[in-house]
């Protein structure tokens, strides 16, 4: 039998944005139990091993409860926040049942209820669908525990008294930010003695049970005494604070960690580089800046090379490829989306600008605009970071004169750009100052032998050098 709770309290939980995700940590609370929410009202920000994104409920109704604080890492299926889509008004509880009479699989076990299909709206992340297929999801790390409302818990109650199931702890009764200090200090809710009104356990009440307090008594025995002997205590690991700082490696971090070291010792790395004189590009983009046609555009001269790079690919369409492992084929693409690698305060993302081979060079200036203060905001969406073909990566904003960098997975080829500096050079003969820098291509020896690597790299250089071919060659 359903009691009115349990159709008056609808679960949202953690979304799948068919990604391949399957886990997100809830980075802001936008709402608290009692608020009145609205459907697609956006509740709280959730960070992704991609992306930080706004999540809306599905459903108009009162916040009943938030089951995580913030900063917690929640996986992909689990219910994070309960709302009752009543409009907050306390439901009369069912008479529980008879004790012959089973209780549901759901309520037996804390599991979610299975909805009949169509029954609800599926919750998803702002602006993507979710995937036809399921996502194969980690085994939760630590205990699970069961969350049941009054009536569940009257069921289970009346069940118990008659031996036909065991009992299920209620989640103890705490605020999110009591939450959160409660697991930075170490202290276990459920052996806390609540305080605060209706059982709520206070800041106050953590703090107590994180005190150290004098043993017991011993409780006196009414047979020979045992000896029992205490295993001493594990020793915590310490650190000095005044000279070490721990940072945990989570989310956006923790994926570039995994997949840079995937690609570094799955795909053989060779890189080739060059020396090029880059002062008629400069000239070139001074005049753009001064077109009509790219007013207000990001002109500069990230926007010649990357430029340079799509001409290359035209002529050279075998560098733009995958390899399949699986088919033992080499995949080659005839789209070019081309990777941005972008220095964010939550990371190092790698957007792409989709068929980028397609765009004149406004509208390629306008899509790198967009790109570069999307991810500074921090607002690249998992979409964008999906489906890239080769990459730039420019780390001559930072004085760098060159690197090697390492291939983003499922791509051929990785083009960094060095920093452009006034030089002493031959040009027509003479020695003159011009402006110089240095191009790095990393490429993938599977699919990309010396041969193909080295003719994009010669191809780029050769563009920068005379900007013209830029005409010539398109």
């Amino acid at each position: 039998m359903t009691t009115m709770t349990e159709a008056s309290v609808r679960e949202f939980k953690m979304p799948d944005v068919g990604e391949g995700l399957t886990e997100a940590e809830i980075l802001k609370w936008y709402v608290q139990p009692g608020d009145t929410v609205t459907d697609g009202q956006v509740v709280c920000e959730v960070e992704t091993a991609k992306a930080a994104v706004e999540l809306p409920i599905p459903y108009d109704g009162v916040v009943r409860d938030l089951h995580f604080p913030e900063g917690t890492t929640v996986d992909v299926g689990t219910p994070i926040i309960a709302v009752d889509v009543t409009g907050g008004a306390a439901p009369a509880e069912s008479p529980a049942p008879a004790a012959a009479t089973p209780a549901p699989a759901a309520a037996a076990t804390g599991a979610p209820e299975k909805k009949p299909e169509g029954s609800g709206r599926q919750p998803v992340l702002v602006g993507y669908g979710v995937a036809a297929s399921s996502t194969k999801r980690r085994p939760r790390k630590g205990p699970v525990i069961p969350v049941q409302e009054p009536a569940a818990a009257a069921v289970q109650t009346e069940l118990n008294g008659h031996g036909s199931a065991p009992a299920v702890k209620e989640r103890p009764l705490a605020k999110p930010p009591v939450r959160k200090l409660a697991k930075d200090l170490g202290v276990d809710l459920a052996t806390v003695v609540p305080t605060g009104p209706d059982g709520i356990i206070t800041r106050e009440d953590v703090h107590a049970a994180a005190a150290p307090t004098e043993a017991p008594a011993p409780e006196p025995v009414t047979q020979a005494p045992v000896q029992v002997t205490t295993p001493a205590p594990a020793p915590v690991p310490s650190y000095d604070t005044a000279r070490e700082t721990r940072i945990p490696v989570k989310g956006v971090r923790k994926a570039t960690a995994a997949a840079m070291v995937g690609s570094a010792f799955t795909a053989p790395h060779v890189t080739e580089f060059v020396t090029v004189d880059v002062t008629r590009t400069l000239k070139l983009v001074d005049e753009l800046k001064q077109d009509k046609d790219m007013q207000g555009l990001r002109v500069g001269p990230l926007l010649l090379i990357a430029k340079a790079l799509l001409v290359a690919i035209r002529r050279n369409p075998e560098i733009n490829a995958s390899w399949d492992e699986a088919a033992q084929e080499i995949v080659v693409k005839h789209y070019v989306n081309l990777g941005i690698a972008a220095a964010t305060p939550r990371g190092l993302l790698v957007p792409n600008i989709k068929d980028a081979h397609a765009k004149t060079l406004p509208q390629l200036a306008e899509s790198l605009g967009e790109l570069i203060s999307t991810a500074r905001e921090g607002r690249t969406s998992p979409a964008a970071m999906q489906g890239g073909t080769v990459t730039i990566t420019n780390v001559g904003v930072f004085g760098v004169d060159t690197g090697t960098p390492i291939l983003n997975p499922g791509e051929s080829a990785i083009l960094a750009v060095g920093a452009i500096r006034l030089q002493p050079w031959v040009h027509k003969g003479k020695v003159k100052p011009r402006q110089v820098t240095t191009l790095a291509l990393s490429f993938d020896h599977r699919l990309v032998d010396g041969e193909l690597g080295s003719k994009v790299l010669a191809d780029v250089a050769a563009i920068l050098e005379q900007p013209k071919r830029l005409i010539t060659w398109a």
